[in-house]
């Protein structure tokens, strides 16, 4: 009896809690009945989120995986129109001028910044000097034309020249005269024609016409006469006072210091007509300070800027000096560098970093790769149909070159340059999906 009164009054109560839920959720935890509704959902949430593990931060960024250095990578790909996703085709990205690069280790460097001034390099620069006196007949070139190493570039009418010439000439003939006299005498003597007095004489004399004729060839030489137009005198009978004056070297006319007809090489009067400079290397004056000169060594790499440029140039420290200027206690350091381009002009005002220490990296990017969104560091990954915004962890710079200690992996794509398009494009983007 008592058997049936239970089951009737739980018959009744699941009729009442179909008709009035409150009563029904006390009936029910009486009873211990089945679970209420809702209560299966309520018992799996948190009252608070715990933040995300990394295994699980990596998740959220694609499902890559660590790399053993902590990398964490967001290899897969993101749906169409998510927060974060850029769609660009190639021809845009190309027309923004947005450079990529694979992500891959590198060397981060301690640098030491010190001014200083470009000069232009002194084994670069030369002078065209006029060695004999004369009149300037011809100036081939102009201030700022280019020159090649051996180049005509000024010919002077010289009575000093034309004698040596004409020095050189008659000796060359004498010289043949005697030479043939001389192999006469030495057949005449072999056959015991002519006596040894006569022959000994032959070659005394024609051993005198060889000494002249050599001295008068190196006269010609020291005056600066190339041996192609030496060699070629015996066939040239007029313009013996022609002097042709030619580039030591390969570079541009800096500097023009006479006019045509000038008198030049006797006392009083200029000796030099150009001053060449080839600037394809120059140096840069480096003031550094007596505290940092002891880390300072020839060799090390340096980075040259300046203001108000976005030129860049790499080069190395060349000199040293071993000597202390007694006034400042400080030594003359001077780095070289490449100028082919032509936009670093002696004289101007730089801004030099120093390498003295280098420290490997297991991923590196440069500066130009990160953009500021909020509060993160991103950076963005190339994908088939764009680019990514993905959110890295910084670890040390030198300025140039950033450490990435998770979120991205080596190998993959990112943007190194005008990376601020894209970041103003993703701002575009999200403005867009909060409306």
């Amino acid at each position: 009896m008592r058997f049936l009164f239970i089951i009737v009054a739980l018959v009744v109560g699941v009729a009442v809690a179909s008709i009035v839920p409150e009563v029904s959720r006390t009936a029910r935890t009486v009873i211990g009945a089945v679970p209420l509704p809702g209560l299966a959902q309520l018992s799996a949430q948190e009252p608070t989120k715990a933040p995300p593990t990394q295994a699980e931060g990596k998740e959220a960024h694609g499902g890559g995986k660590d790399d053993g250095h902590g990398h964490g990578a967001g290899g897969a790909e993101k749906e169409e129109g998510k927060e974060g996703v850029l769609k660009l085709a190639a021809d845009q990205i190309a027309a923004a001028k947005i450079e990529t690069a694979k992500a891959s280790d590198g060397t981060l460097a301690r640098r030491l910044t010190v001014p200083g001034t470009v000069v232009p390099a002194a084994d670069r620069i030369a002078r065209v000097a006029a060695k004999v006196v004369g009149t300037v007949a011809d100036l081939n070139k102009q201030l700022g034309d280019n020159v090649a190493k051996g180049e005509v570039v000024a010919v002077l009418d010289s009575r000093e020249v034309a004698d040596a010439k004409s020095e050189y000439l008659g000796a060359q003939v004498n010289f043949d005269l005697q030479k043939t006299l001389f192999e006469r005498e030495q057949m005449l003597f072999q056959k015991n024609i002519t006596a040894e007095q006569q022959f000994l004489r032959a070659r005394t004399t024609f051993s005198e016409a060889q000494l002249r004729f050599d001295l008068a060839r190196q006269k010609l030489t020291a005056l600066g006469v190339p041996d192609k137009e030496i060699a070629g005198l015996s066939r040239q009978s007029t313009a013996l006072q022609r002097y042709e004056l030619r580039a030591p070297l390969a570079g541009r006319i800096v500097e023009r210091l006479v006019n045509l007809g000038a008198a030049v090489g006797g006392e009083g009067q200029p000796k030099e007509l150009y001053g060449i400079a080839d600037l394809s290397q120059v140096w840069v004056d480096l003031a550094v300070s007596p505290r940092d000169l002891p880390s300072v060594k020839e060799g090390q790499a340096v980075q040259v800027t300046a203001g108000g440029m976005n030129e860049r140039a790499d080069g190395k420290i060349v000199f040293k000096s071993p000597m202390l200027n007694p006034e400042t206690r400080s030594a003359r350091v001077v780095a070289q560098i490449s100028n082919k381009s032509g936009v670093w002009q002696p004289g101007a005002f730089v801004t030099a970093g120093i390498v003295v220490e280098e420290q490997k990296a297991p991923l590196v990017v440069p500066k130009t790769a990160l953009q500021t969104v909020g509060k993160d560091q991103v950076v963005f990954v190339r994908t088939p149909e764009g680019f990514e915004k993905r959110e890295v962890v910084l670890g040390r710079t030198d300025g140039q070159s950033t450490e990435i200690v998770f979120g991205l992996d080596p190998g993959e794509e990112i943007a190194v340059a005008n990376t601020f398009t894209l970041k103003a494009e993703l701002g575009k983007s999200e403005a867009s999906h909060a409306h």
